[in-house]
């Protein structure tokens, strides 16, 4: 199945079980109002489009993934403004966050800002060789606001977090990958291909065990290790009132591919 969603700065083409969205805002891929509540509404129909079990989201050109927000916006110091602007972002990329398959960025250039903040979204980073990350936001007098001074600091500790926050480091691919702010460095051209290749291989899982399993491993950032066990055992049970459960069974034994319903 392929198909084809173009909405102004966002892109969207579902293929393989793997909807991959492509920031394009030419010439920095930068965020607006209007391209954070379509991102939100995208993922939303993604999450109820049973043929899709990844997403993959990169960006358009060569050179940058996002570069975040346009500071331009926030010129005139209007707090109205900040205030849309921050609810915005921290919705667009909560709902990325909770989306129930499984989320790869694919950062093929700089991510700043708002550009890395929707990187750390997602559940899994593939950075070509050439990108470059930072938080820039403390230089021009903001902060990040779209989960970046927590999700970075569950990633990659909280010296490191307040290094490139605070401080104001920018990361190369390879001091990210040491830093375990991405998973995988690649060659440059390589991030999206690569990204798609393990997005795709999401599908040999079943894809109730992967909405279950992503659960519980997000639920580490909160909860005590106790209701974690707690829970893990209570979404085994729930399985087997899926027909993926019976499916993933059956075909072992059979020795064949199974055939996942999503439900």
């Amino acid at each position: 199945m392929m198909s084809l969603l173009k909405e102004n700065a966002i892109e969207s083409i579902i293929h393989n079980h793997v909807a991959v969205i492509t920031m394009n805002n030419p010439p920095a891929n930068t965020w607006t109002e209007t391209s954070l509540n379509q991102l939100k509404q995208l993922v939303c129909s993604l999450n109820q489009n049973k043929d899709v079990y990844a997403l993959v989201i990169t960006g358009q050109g060569e050179k940058f993934f996002s570069a975040g927000a346009d500071l331009k916006l926030f010129a005139s110091g209007d707090k109205t403004v900040a205030f849309d602007m921050a609810r915005c972002f921290g919705e667009a990329f909560e709902t990325l966050s909770s989306f129930r398959g499984v989320s790869i960025a694919a950062i093929n250039g700089y991510a700043m800002g708002g550009g890395l903040e929707v990187a750390l979204a997602c559940d899994i980073r593939i950075a070509e060789q050439q990108a470059v990350m930072a938080l820039p936001e403390a230089k021009v007098g903001l902060l990040p606001c779209a989960g970046g001074t927590q999700n970075l600091t569950l990633l990659v500790g909280e010296g490191w977090a307040k290094r490139i926050i605070l401080c104001g480091e920018r990361v190369t691919a390879d001091h990210a990958l040491t830093i375990r702010l991405v998973e995988e460095v690649v060659q440059q051209g390589k991030a999206l291909e690569t990204a798609i290749l393990l997005a795709e291989s999401v599908a040999n899982q079943s894809p109730s065990s992967v909405t279950a399993c992503k659960t519980l491993i997000q639920h580490t950032r909160t909860a005590p290790l106790q209701y974690g066990l707690m829970k893990e055992r209570e979404l085994f049970v729930n399985l087997f009132d899926t027909e993926d459960q019976a499916e993933g069974v059956q075909a072992f034994l059979e020795k064949r591919k199974p055939n996942w319903k999503n439900q």
